[in-house]
């Protein structure tokens, strides 16, 4: 994903843009490695090593539970200003997306 935002910063005679643009045609020569490989292999990877990350640390530092309590007894409290905040927040991603959808074109 990085490459498709590089490529598109300057002309692809220049560097960076040019190696990015390489490794993004690499990646379309091999759909099945780029889409098995980047989409899924990887994340899910993240997600299980992560997950087994927070498990451990979950179990070993009491503080660590504690300070999960602490913080949802404050969100329970604030609720509708969390709500309104990762909505805004959300937005805001939504809109750099598409800013950056439209700079591309």
């Amino acid at each position: 994903m990085a490459a498709l935002f590089v490529r598109n910063l300057q002309p692809l005679q220049y560097e960076p843009a040019h190696t990015a643009q390489e490794i993004v045609t690499w990646y379309a020569a091999r759909l099945h490695l780029g889409l098995w490989g980047l989409l899924i292999a990887l994340p899910l990877a993240v997600l299980v090593s992560g997950s087994a990350t927070l498990l451990h640390r979950w179990r070993n530092e009491v503080e660590l539970r504690q300070a999960a309590r602490q913080t949802l007894a404050s969100l329970r409290t604030h609720l509708p200003t969390a709500l309104v905040a990762g909505a805004t927040f959300a937005a805001a991603g939504v809109l750099s997306i598409v800013a950056l959808h439209i700079l591309s074109d």
